[in-house]
């Protein structure tokens, strides 16, 4: 081979040095989710102090203005996120767009409000309605328990409005720094700068939190569920390897900065890598992008995504208390189509309910959301609003002829509504295709590929459902790691069902973004790979890299694994020792 391949495209794989000047090193452990090596000083951030929870009754003729005080707190706060929203792309947008939600939610303003009219303070009543609300996410449990953090963090900032203080956020220090904190608010994690906040690693998440998501469109190296984070003190030098999942202590300087560099010789790889995606050895891959707007394709176009494998249709629903026309859907949909006028564009329907909730869609209270009304079980509740939904992606797509649109349900569990949903989106003259998220689809996978043109591997719900492990909970993330090898088998599983049918199998979840996993989805046969637009290059310069034997080598070795730490050291096994690479086709 011309270089020994460790899939993080260094020539070999980046380890913690001895510790200098007579110092012992401590490594910390957790979940890699987003690669990359740095080295600086720590810093943490944590939530500001809360006032105290009693304060004096507010006297009965102020009530009244601090209600409207209150209400103004909240209403600057979202937006707030709402124009942070808007000026972002992909996750991110989605994110502060739920956030913000949270500040205008009725029921919490109730809340408040009612507890103000009663004599508490505005703050103490912000405080005990938040109180109120996380205890119900906490027993509701799953990913509305997620959202605690996320409600936490619009409490802090109404807070701040109401006590005239700044919005609190994540520290600003002038120089580059690792972050680490307990968790991150999907607000905080947005608004970080690569350049001064060159790692991130946070003592719970998983592999598919938002801080993780976000962290991966940034382009952060970050590592979570690092369960003995609070031993690294403030200020300490740390070697992060977020290609290993371990935080260093005690390193020798110019060992760290060695490190830094031959990682930073892998990021001038990625800058450096153009497109179309393919193997060493010419073999194709399709690198599309995952995109939630018209602003978002225009981005991805800019770069090297090949078309959309994802197209997200959720933020046009969230922003609003009733369903959107259908011309204004279609106006939506349109600046997305135009962005790759010649090309491929997924189209996945709405994907409400759960961590989405869609007043007009989805049911108020579920006790278990994620097992609940989501996705193409909204029909029940509203049978029109897909057909509205298809109507405006076949108005829209009738504007922009050369767009290749293809259109795929979410959470199909059963070969009727795959049937159903197949004859709605062919009389529209769409091709038409499912998510693979539950494990029902891909343990019958040869039943629904005769019902639809292709499948797209959500690999975030997949995983959830497989390992019946919440994806957004901070405990569980050693369990909604995609190379969970019951995972990957059922990945391999419908890549091979693909292949006998001749139809195309997609990954559209966060696993397509790691690239060495990539070059595993490769092996099993996988034809496309959607992920967040930032992820593309390094993804393809991975696989221009190794060759499709090498992929099948380490597709093959991950079979058997005990666990997703196995699996993937099985897979970095077999590119280390497979067989030499074909002439690159360059």
């Amino acid at each position: 081979m011309t270089d020994s391949i460790d899939l993080t495209g260094a020539t070999t794989p980046p380890s913690a040095p001895e510790a200098g000047s007579g110092d012992a090193t401590r490594v910390v452990y957790g979940t890699p989710v987003v690669p990359g090596v740095a080295w600086a000083p720590a810093a943490w951030t944590r939530r500001p102090p809360l006032p105290p929870e009693t304060a004096p009754e507010l006297p009965e003729d102020q009530r009244e203005q601090g209600v409207a005080d209150f209400e103004r707190a909240a209403a600057e706060v979202a937006d707030g996120l709402n124009a942070r929203a808007e000026a972002a792309t992909g996750h991110v947008a989605e994110v502060l767009a739920v956030t913000a939600s949270l500040a205008t939610d009725r029921a919490w303003k109730r809340e408040a409000a009612g507890r103000i009219r009663r004599g508490t303070p505005p703050v103490q009543a912000t405080m005990a309605a938040t109180e109120k609300f996380v205890e119900l996410f906490q027993k509701a449990g799953g990913l509305m328990e997620e959202r605690t953090t996320d409600l936490r963090d619009v409490r802090d900032r109404v807070i701040a409005h109401l006590t005239g203080e700044p919005e609190p956020g994540i520290p600003v220090t002038g120089h580059p720094v690792v972050l680490l904190a307990d968790d991150l608010s999907p607000a905080d994690t947005a608004g970080l700068d690569p350049v001064n906040y060159v790692a991130i690693a946070t003592q719970v998440g998983g592999p598919t939190s938002h801080t993780s998501i976000i962290a991966r469109q940034l382009g952060i190296p970050c590592i979570v569920a690092a369960r003995e984070l609070a031993e690294i003190p403030e200020g300490a030098p740390v070697l992060v390897n977020a290609h290993e999942g371990s935080l260093t202590l005690g390193v020798d300087e110019a060992a760290a900065r060695a490190l830094v560099a031959d990682d930073a010789d892998r990021v001038a790889r990625i800058r450096a890598w153009r497109g179309p995606g393919r193997t060493a050895d010419g073999v194709s891959m399709q690198l599309l992008a995952n995109v939630q707007d018209g602003a978002g394709a225009v981005a991805a176009a800019g770069g090297q995504a090949e078309g959309i494998g994802l197209f997200r249709t959720e933020l046009l629903f969230l922003n609003t208390q009733v369903e959107p026309s259908v011309d204004s859907q279609a106006g939506s949909y349109a600046p997305v189509f135009a962005a790759f006028p010649s090309q491929k564009v997924v189209v996945r329907t709405l994907d409400a309910g759960s961590d989405k909730p869609v007043p007009f869609a989805t049911l108020s209270e579920e006790f278990n959301p994620a097992l609940g009304v989501r996705g193409i079980r909204t029909t029940g509740q509203n049978p029109d609003l897909l057909v509205h939904q298809l109507d405006a992606v076949a108005q829209a797509a009738a504007l922009q002829p050369g767009t290749d649109v293809w259109v795929m349900a979410p959470m199909i569990s059963t070969i009727p509504e795959a049937r159903w949903f197949a004859g709605l989106v062919r009389e529209r003259g769409l091709r038409v295709g499912i998510m693979i998220e539950v494990p029902a689809a891909a343990i019958l996978i040869d039943q629904f590929l005769a019902e639809v043109d292709f499948v797209s591997i959500g690999t975030n719900d997949l995983t959830q459902y497989t390992m019946a492990a919440d994806r957004m909970s901070p405990h569980l993330a050693e369990y909604t790691d995609p190379w969970q090898p019951a995972v990957l088998s059922l990945i391999a599983r419908t890549a091979e069902g693909g292949m006998e049918a001749g139809k195309p199998v997609g990954v559209c979840g966060e696993a397509a973004a790691d690239p060495l996993l990539a070059c595993v989805l490769t092996g099993m046969g996988i034809t496309s790979l959607s992920m967040a637009a930032s992820a593309i290059p390094a993804v393809g310069a991975q696989l221009a890299r190794v060759t499709i034997e090498q992929c099948r080598a380490a597709a093959a070795a991950v079979v058997g694994a005990e666990d997703a730490g196995d699996a993937r050291n099985r897979a970095r096994s077999a590119f280390e020792t497979a067989p030499e690479e074909a002439p690159r086709q360059d």
